[in-house]
């Protein structure tokens, strides 16, 4: 679901391989035409990259980033892009792993916004696996038409602000055409809002001083070829992380012997070990000290009784050689055989084709077919290219430690003391702050809603149109209370002639239905007449019980019975609720001054000074509007009883 191109297609289903933890951007020119030759383009894109090389360099010559850099390439072609889902239009394009590492995503966001506001002629595109990831951090400030699905070429970064391709362009997906014509077009608005705007610009504010911040340095005892190929590539040290933390059986297997970087050719036991400082981020420290590893039988490793500091130095230092081994080792693997995920999308591709219909895996036709593809794989410029990618840093370690280095490089060498590493331990306080100001947008987000849901509602069906002068908020509960106040019996409800049609029940029919459920009915007497005898029964006792009290009149007792009760029911409830949140979702009347001749210590009043009675009507009324405005003008529950209690709908109302 990452990457979508021109029709809403999603592009993993094409390309299944690419890693979930994956940025994609793309970046558009007003100054290139797409009908331009693909080679014309190109020319004309190249001057543009390198000013933007220019702009990025001071914010990441230095930075490490966890599995893949920041890499804007030129695509010029008259076919669609395979990455971003671009039509035949000359752009920049690129996909940055970020793995575990956030910090990563949000620098990347930092950078587009950089070159929108150096270059406000460029269209720049961002998303992830997770789809239009800035819409997902300004959720609560978006317009309610735009959503998942409607959001596909409308996301653009331009001249430093965020912009949204409006609903009025296109009703459905717009094409990128159409949206990048709008966003070039000087008379269509389509810079978001300011609350939009403020929230993106907190997110990535601090930039690029808060990249460094996420930065960890770290002293570590290494192998004296390790040691080499962080003086002169410290940035490699992701490449190790990654091969020490992704390991499996296979990998593990080359950590054991460690040919690469302790076999030398002095005797055994004389293995060479230095003190370095190294920095990286902080999602690569966590995954070195948070996993046990057990150090290979060849590994050198000092005793616990040297201390728990030098100790620790020698531990993580033994998993980043581990790791520098497995990586080295595996990438030389799949470099000379070709395996990869390069060749597993192109042997899909043969499955989906059907080459292998009707076959049995590991039979000798099917293992043919194989190898022929294999070799046909490895004559492509695929294989090539991504061969070139997966050597190119083997071949930088060798160049490396094929000069000429000693242990006494190392002697005079400054070594900056290690970070403090509480913050992998103490980060509960940040979460519950994250958490608690996400909270508290939804809170706001929620009051927000609600408001404006009654200020429509009341600007709607306030009368004052012609459209809506013969539907009053009132009658909607007194239409209700009417229904509910109607007689009702097994044959239906009794309601007015002109609200549906009469409710009909066969009795008889209705029995038989029971008595296939609950079992047959007991011969002579049934169950129905032995409960209406023992009714009767006990009303002529309740009858003749009522003659021989006072002459007060049983209506005035039963009356004032039956007040009181209520009365002290609802004191009762409202005091239960008093404790909850439930009674914030309620509307309540308009409190009334106090009476002293009102005498009854059951009265509202003496109750908790918060609690004022609940409006029903009024709470009817907005649950009604709530439901009608869900629909949106399509048909519903709660239009259809608005319906049936004969009352008007205004056409404004249908069209929320």
């Amino acid at each position: 679901m990452a990457a979508m191109n021109s029709s809403g297609q999603v592009l993993p289903r094409r390309n299944p391989k690419i890693p979930e933890d994956s940025v994609f951007y793309s970046i558009y020119s007003d100054d290139i035409k797409s009908s331009s030759p693909p080679n014309a383009a190109a020319t004309d894109l190249r001057p543009l990259l390198l000013r933007i090389h220019s702009i990025l360099a001071p914010l990441i010559s230095t930075y490490i980033w966890q599995h893949e850099p920041f890499i804007l390439s030129t695509v010029a072609s008259s076919t669609s892009c395979r990455l971003c889902g671009s039509p035949p239009i000359p752009h920049f394009h690129g996909k940055t792993r970020f793995g575990d590492n956030l910090e990563d995503e949000w620098f990347i966001v930092f950078l587009l916004f950089e070159i929108s506001r150096a270059f406000p002629s460029l269209s720049i595109r961002v998303w992830d696996s997770d789809g239009e990831f800035l819409l997902i951090e300004t959720a609560f400030s978006l317009p309610r038409w735009l959503n998942p699905d409607s959001s596909p070429n409308r996301i653009f970064i331009r001249a430093g602000d965020l912009h949204i391709v409006p609903k009025c362009i296109s009703s459905s997906t717009p094409s990128l055409t159409v949206s990048l014509e709008a966003l070039r077009n000087p008379e269509t608005d389509t810079k978001a809002s300011n609350s939009i705007q403020s929230i993106l610009k907190k997110k990535i504010s601090g930039y690029p001083e808060k990249a460094r911040a996420n930065m960890h340095r770290a002293v570590v005892t290494v192998p004296l070829k390790v040691a080499q190929v962080l003086k002169h590539e410290p940035c490699l040290i992701s490449l190790a992380v990654e091969g020490f933390y992704d390991r499996d059986v296979d990998s593990m297997k080359h950590a054991s012997r460690m040919e690469k970087y302790l076999r030398t050719e002095k005797a055994e036991g004389e293995i060479e070990m230095v003190r370095v400082s190294v920095e990286m981020s902080r999602a690569m420290y966590a995954q070195l000290v948070q996993q046990r590893f057990q150090a290979p039988r060849c590994y050198p490793m000092p005793g616990r009784e040297d201390g728990p500091v030098a100790y620790k130095e020698a531990e993580l230092g033994m998993k980043i050689a581990c790791g520098f081994e497995m990586m080295y080792q595996e990438r030389k693997r799949a470099g000379k055989e070709g395996k990869g995920s390069t060749w597993d999308a192109f042997k899909e591709s043969l499955e989906r084709s059907g080459c292998f219909n009707g076959m049995l895996p590991g039979s000798m036709e099917y293992q043919r077919i194989m190898d022929n593809a294999l070799e046909y794989y490895k004559s492509s410029s695929l294989f090539s290219r991504t061969r070139d990618i997966l050597t190119a840093p083997l071949k930088r370690i060798d160049e490396i430690l094929t000069s000429v280095y000693s242990i006494n490089d190392f002697k005079d060498m400054h070594i900056v003391p290690p970070d403090d590493d509480s913050w992998l331990y103490n980060g509960e306080d940040e979460l519950n702050s994250a958490i608690l100001e996400r909270q508290m947008e939804m809170e706001a987000y929620e009051s927000k809603h609600r408001k404006e849901e009654m200020v429509v509602g009341e600007e709607r069906f306030g009368g004052s149109s012609s459209q809506t002068k013969d539907f009053n908020l009132k009658d909607v509960a007194e239409s209700m209370q009417a229904f509910v106040r109607k007689v009702s019996s097994f044959e239906g409800a009794e309601v007015p002639d002109d609200w549906s049609e009469e409710v009909k029940l066969d009795a008889e029919l209705f029995l038989k239905e029971i008595e296939s459920v609950a079992g047959p009915v007991p011969q002579g007497k049934n169950s129905f007449d032995a409960d209406l005898e023992e009714l009767n029964w006990s009303s002529d006792m309740d009858f003749e019980d009522s003659e021989e009290d006072d002459d007060m009149g049983e209506n005035a007792i039963y009356d004032d019975t039956e007040d009181t009760f209520m009365q002290s029911y609802s004191d009762a409830l409202n005091q239960e609720l008093s404790s909850t949140a439930l009674k914030n979702s309620f509307i309540r009347a308009a409190r009334q001054p106090d009476t002293e001749d009102e005498g009854t210590s059951n009265s509202w009043k003496h109750a908790d000074e918060d609690l004022t009675p609940v409006d029903v009507d009024m709470n009817l009324v907005q649950s009604f509007l709530e439901s009608f405005a869900s629909q949106q003008g399509l048909p519903g529950p709660a239009s259809n009883m608005l319906g049936l209690m004969g009352l008007n709908v205004p056409a404004s109302m249908k069209e929320t």
